[in-house]
């Protein structure tokens, strides 16, 4: 990285920052491998559309590996790092305006497997609800489809959401 200066958010990243010791494609390798992007959707009366949509980014690691949980979140300057399930911990970020910054981070260093195609889905989600798309039936519907083809398409309230927004169904 001899050179090159990466800016995540309002950090700084290069050679000359002592406190990164993390380079682009290493991070886009790791979360290749470790990392997910994740959009939840959840029964929510006292929203507009009865649903909340509740995109974030994760990383899982075991308890002992918690220190690359800690230089990752650094390395964006967001999330929460916490305990995820017994011997495991993660680096959890959620929020439109942490989004951005992994988004924007993504765009620019592309992933090089199959997750991509999960993250593109994830961009546009996330791009959709900072328009407030989200809050609507008809984006709501948009939502749960980009969802749908996320991951391993199995979004249970996406399809009960594309279910009850079909007439024929």
């Amino acid at each position: 990285m001899v050179g090159e200066v990466l800016v995540v958010g309002d950090n700084v990243m290069g050679a000359g920052n002592q406190q990164e010791s993390l380079d682009a494609e290493w991070v886009v390798g790791f979360v290749d491998g470790e990392g997910c992007f994740h959009v939840g959707i959840n029964r929510q009366p006292k929203m507009s559309t009865n649903w909340q949509v509740l995109p974030e980014f994760r990383i899982v690691q075991h308890k002992d590996d918690e220190q690359i949980l800690t230089k990752l979140q650094s390395f964006f300057g967001c999330g929460q790092v916490t305990v995820n399930n017994g011997d495991r911990k993660e680096l959890r970020i959620r929020g439109l305006n942490n989004l951005s910054k992994i988004v924007n981070f993504f765009e620019h260093h592309p992933l090089k497997t199959k997750k991509q195609y999960s993250f593109e889905k994830f961009a546009k989600i996330a791009s959709l609800m900072q328009q407030g798309k989200h809050l609507t039936k008809d984006g709501l519907v948009k939502i749960a489809k980009l969802a749908l083809q996320m991951n391993r398409n199995k979004n249970v309230s996406a399809s009960r959401i594309l279910r009850d927004s079909t007439p024929d169904a």
